[in-house]
């Protein structure tokens, strides 16, 4: 049927898009262990860095290249022992009534997300962050060792949480990088990482001619320590909290 002359038709409205669901904070798991190891885990990371810092100054490539396996083991445990693994809920309390899982089952459902993160962060994240680092002023003609160590620890602290608790979903890292998921302590202790080494970089230029300005030794107290804070920060006193962006 033809319209009638002089009146144009209204056209149709389009749908309004879906909005994307907003994730929830993580819940460590159930179990007796998790929260010990929870707690300690940045006991650990921060006593470590206190031990080794005298070392740092002197020597910061052997130093730092001894001390990634031992950090690769801290977060791999972090993962495994408290963590749920690619986004799922963590299990309920014990009931038993209902049959449980093999241990067998078990181990295999988080170790080998726990190995998947920890693998995704050695190929992935660590050379980004190592252009992001040259990007953003680290020596581009010398120290490269210097400036690799640093991305791999900065990697270490800062993503195998996120691989393991929200595997790939672009939808979650697009929430992570644009500041909107909420905090807890997975997410803060990435957050904080990142926060820590932008910060710790402050004292580099100024002109104390201290040992301990001298690249990357500054940035890696602040990768640890923002790591740390952030963890227990967002995990405690914030939890759920989001950044407002009208």
């Amino acid at each position: 049927m033809s319209s009638t002359p002089g009146i144009k038709p209204i056209p149709a409205s389009k749908p309004a898009p879906t909005p994307l669901p907003q994730a929830k904070p993580t819940e460590l798991l159930h179990d007796q262990y998790s929260f010990l190891a929870a707690n300690l885990h940045p006991v650990i990371l921060l006593s470590g860095l206190a031990l080794s810092f005298n070392r740092l100054v002197q020597d910061p490539v052997m130093t730092l290249a001894r001390a990634a396996p031992v950090v690769i083991i801290l977060q791999a445990l972090y993962c495994f022992l408290c963590l749920p693994s690619t986004g799922q809920a963590p299990p309920q309390p014990k009931n038993k009534w209902k049959k449980q899982a093999k241990p067998s089952q078990d181990f295999g459902a988080r170790a080998v997300p726990a190995f998947l993160s920890l693998l995704l962060t050695i190929t992935l994240t660590i050379p980004a962050l190592f252009l992001v680092l040259i990007f953003f002023g680290a020596p581009l003609t010398t120290h490269q060792a210097h400036t690799i160590l640093l991305a791999a620890h900065l990697g270490l602290l800062a993503t195998p949480q996120l691989f393991y608790v929200h595997g790939l979903d672009v939808r979650v890292w697009m929430q992570a990088a644009s500041l909107q998921l909420p905090l807890d302590e997975v997410y803060g202790m990435s957050l904080g990482a990142v926060l820590g080494a932008w910060f710790g970089a402050v004292p580099i230029p100024l002109d104390w001619d201290r040992e301990w300005q001298r690249w990357p030794v500054t940035v890696l107290v602040g990768v640890y320590v923002g790591a740390c804070l952030g963890k227990v920060v967002g995990g405690y006193l914030v939890k759920g909290w989001r950044v407002k962006l009208n």
